[in-house]
C-alpha cells in the first residue's frame, strides 16, 4: 500500500499561489526532451492516503484523460519534479503531470533512486482487482520523457474501468500519431508455450513489457507473447529476453524479471525435483511469492522447499 503526504489542505494560500506560479513556469519554459529510465509505480483511489482523489497540487483532485492539453496526474517529491511538469510515458501511451506528493517517491529520491508513481483511478472498483492492475502496469525501469513534444500518440481509454473492473493492456495500443513510440516486441519463436503454475496460472511479462528489468508474475492465462516462452539450452525467453534474477541475487527474495541474455548463472534454470526450476546462480527455486496465485503475484527465487508454488509445468 502506497501513502501519499496530503499536504494541500494546510498549504497557506501564498504558498499555494508560489507552487502554482512555479507549476506555470515549468510549464511554460519546458527545455528540450530528455528520457529517464526510473521505478513506475501506480496508484488510485483505494491506496490514495486518505482513500479518494485527493491530490496536495493542482487542483486538488487527480484525474485526467492522458492527451497533452489533459494530462493524468502523477506523484513523486517535489525536488525530482516541479509541480505542473508534463511527461510522456510510452508504455501507456499518454501524458502525465505532477500533482501530487508521494512518501515512496520522498524515500527513494533521498536515496538516489528516480520514481514517479501514475494515477489510475478505480473509483467504486474492485479494491483487489484496482491494487491487481497497479501492479500489473508497475514497471521497474520505465521509459519516461520529461517536457516532451506535444504530438506524441495518446490512448484515452482507462488504466482501470471501475465498471467491468478491466484494467488497461498496453499492448492493445496500435500508435499512430507523432513522437516515436517503442517498437513492438519481436514475435514469439515456433514452439514457443506457457509455463504453468500455483492455480493453474501462467507466468507472465508484467504489462507485455520488453524493456529490461520488467518484472516477471502470474497471471490468467490468456495466449499472449507476454506468456510464451521457449527453451534454449538452461535459459527461458519470452519477449527477445531472458528469465532473470535481477542483480544475480542469491538472497531468497531475489526478485525474477526479464534482461538481455547474457549467459550468466542468472539466467541460468535446471529442472529440480518436484516440477521446480532451480537457478544455477543462487542454488534456489523459482517461487510464487506469498504461495498465492493471485493475477501480478510476482516472482522470485526462494530456498527449495517443494511446496505448490515451486512447481511448474513447461
Amino acid at each position: 500500500m502506497k501513502k501519499r503526504t496530503m499536504i494541500a489542505a494546510i498549504l497557506t494560500p501564498m504558498v499555494v499561489a508560489a507552487i502554482t506560479f512555479v507549476g506555470l513556469t515549468v510549464a511554460s519554459n519546458a527545455q528540450a526532451a530528455t528520457t529517464r529510465n526510473m521505478l513506475v509505480t501506480l496508484y488510485g483511489w483505494p491506496d490514495n492516503s486518505p482513500p479518494g482523489d485527493g491530490t496536495a497540487f493542482g487542483n486538488g483532485h487527480a484525474g485526467g484523460s492522458g492527451t497533452f492539453a489533459d494530462p493524468i496526474t502523477f506523484a513523486t517529491d517535489q525536488n525530482e519534479f516541479a509541480p505542473g511538469t508534463r511527461v510522456y510515458y510510452p508504455f501507456l501511451h499518454r501524458y502525465f503531470i505532477m500533482e501530487d506528493e508521494c512518501v515512496a517517491c520522498d524515500n527513494d529520491w533521498r536515496n538516489g533512486k528516480f520514481h514517479i508513481d501514475l494515477w489510475v483511478g478505480g473509483q467504486n472498483g474492485n479494491v483487489s482487482s484496482v491494487i491487481s492492475c497497479e501492479n500489473n502496469l508497475t514497471q521497474d525501469s520505465g521509459q519516461v520523457i520529461i517536457d516532451p513534444a506535444s504530438n506524441m500518440a495518446v490512448d484515452t481509454t482507462p488504466l482501470f474501468n471501475s465498471s467491468t473492473n478491466r484494467c488497461y493492456n498496453p499492448a492493445s495500443f496500435p500508435g499512430g500519431g507523432g513522437g516515436n513510440p517503442p517498437p513492438p516486441p519481436p514475435p514469439p519463436p515456433a514452439g514457443a508455450r506457457p509455463i504453468h503454475g500455483l492455480g493453474g496460472k501462467c507466468v507472465d511479462v508484467a504489462g507485455a513489457s520488453s524493456a529490461n528489468g520488467t518484472a516477471v508474475q502470474l497471471f490468467t492465462c490468456n495466449n499472449s507473447g507476454a506468456q510464451a516462452w521457449s527453451r534454449s539450452g538452461n535459459t527461458f525467453r519470452a519477449l527477445g529476453k531472458c528469465l532473470d534474477v535481477s542483480g544475480a541475487s542469491t538472497a531468497n527474495g531475489g526478485k525474477v524479471q526479464i534482461f538481455d541474455c547474457n549467459g550468466t548463472n542468472a539466467q541460468n534454470w535446471t529442472t529440480g525435483a518436484n516440477g521446480s526450476l532451480v537457478n544455477a546462480g543462487a542454488n534456489k527455486c523459482l517461487d510464487a511469492t506469498g504461495n498465492t496465485s493471485a493475477d501480478g503475484t510476482k516472482l522470485q527465487i526462494w530456498s527449495c522447499t517443494g511446496t505448490a508454488n515451486q512447481r511448474w509445468t513447461f
